[in-house]
């Protein structure tokens, strides 16, 4: 299918999502991944990914629809597995905190709610429902009914680890492809084994250690920005890359102005591990929220409870234009972000992934 030379571990996969590139355009929930730019991946051959996590099973039914409407290309959706762990409110301390943040702002002072409830099983059937040909998932492992509907369905499963242990837990399960999630990677951590003890292992090692121990695709991501880590990944053992960050900073991602601009004026040492916005540790850029929140750390609320209670606060400061207190979740690489469409995104990788690939052929 591929007009370029790749291992046949990539051909293979390739083969299978029936798509020509092996790059997967990460799926970032809250709003990153509006339909046009996982289309847009799609038409030019990767794989687009929708971020489903936070949508209503109305309002992910209707992203589908958009996006089928723009591509008839393979595509993903993706989901937040809910989590069976004990809920822990805020301190009184944080609680002070985000009400002090919140008048600053002129947004609604945070409240406990039940946020325990996950609809989880409608997004699915809405997943099941449209024939959507592949499904991701992170934080833990769909029931063992749900993964044998999807094998049903002949849905393709990619599932998400940090360690190797998660990894032969999700090939046990069923998945069809693993994502081998480093610690650069922006956003939140897909782990899920070991409690508190949250493996950071980058890519560089998670990705072989991954591929020696399991026997379905691996796809490697965190950090990945260009063609020298694709190939990087791929001279690993990893079937595809999954990149996120890279696509921030695309016309068609759903990423306001403020936001690009700390993309655009990071450096390597601008992204920080915090839990402060969403009681899950997650990697992005840092600001003053995370400045002020991180002694109260250890005092915030479990996901996603105090999600919920930053919630107006994220927003109140998206609509002020105000990066401050935004959750601005980038991987490590960030700043070497480029400002272009997707379509010129996915073919400068293509074409840098091919010329690392044979400036290291021709050195052997």
């Amino acid at each position: 299918m591929s007009q370029y030379i790749w291992p046949d571990s990539v051909n293979q996969f390739l083969h299978k999502l029936e798509i020509e590139h092996p790059i997967i355009q990460a799926p970032m929930a809250g709003g990153p991944t509006p339909p046009e730019l996982v289309a847009a991946v799609s038409n030019t051959g990767g794989l687009g990914s929708l971020g489903a996590g936070y949508l209503t099973p109305e309002k992910l039914d209707s992203e589908i629809q958009k996006i089928k409407q723009i591509t008839d290309k393979p595509f993903n959706v993706n989901l937040f597995v809910p989590e069976s762990v004990e809920p822990r409110n805020p301190s009184k301390n944080v609680m002070n905190k985000l009400e002090e943040f919140s008048k600053e702002l002129d947004s609604e002072i945070p409240e406990l709610v039940d946020s325990s409830q996950s609809g989880f099983d409608d997004q699915l059937s809405v997943i099941v429902d449209n024939k959507v040909p592949v499904f991701s998932f992170t934080f833990g492992i769909p029931e063992e009914k749900v993964m044998k509907k999807l094998r049903e369905e002949g849905i393709f499963i990619i599932g998400t680890a940090t360690c190797v242990e998660e990894g032969i837990l999700l090939e046990q399960s069923g998945c069809d492809a693993i994502v081998a999630q480093g610690s650069e990677a922006g956003g939140h951590r897909g782990s899920f084994v070991n409690g508190d003890n949250m493996p950071l292992i980058g890519a560089l090692a998670l990705i072989p250690q991954l591929v020696d121990n399991v026997n379905i695709p691996v796809i490697g991501s965190g950090g990945i920005m260009d063609g020298r880590g694709i190939a990087a990944a791929l001279a690993l053992g990893a079937s595809a890359v999954q990149i996120g960050t890279a696509f921030l900073c695309t016309e068609e991602a759903g990423v306001p102005i403020p936001y690009k601009d700390s993309i655009v004026s990071s450096k390597d040492t601008s992204t920080v591990l915090t839990k402060s916005f969403s009681g899950k540790y997650a990697r992005g850029i840092r600001n003053r929220f995370i400045n002020e929140m991180s002694d109260l750390e250890n005092e915030v609320a479990s996901y996603p409870i105090q999600n919920s209670l930053t919630r107006s606060i994220r927003n109140a400061a998206k609509e002020k234009g105000d990066p401050e207190f935004m959750s601005l979740w980038a991987g490590q690489g960030v700043s070497m972000s480029r400002e272009c469409t997707a379509e010129e995104l996915l073919n400068m990788l293509i074409q840098e992934t091919n010329e690392a690939i044979k400036r290291i052929s021709n050195h052997l």
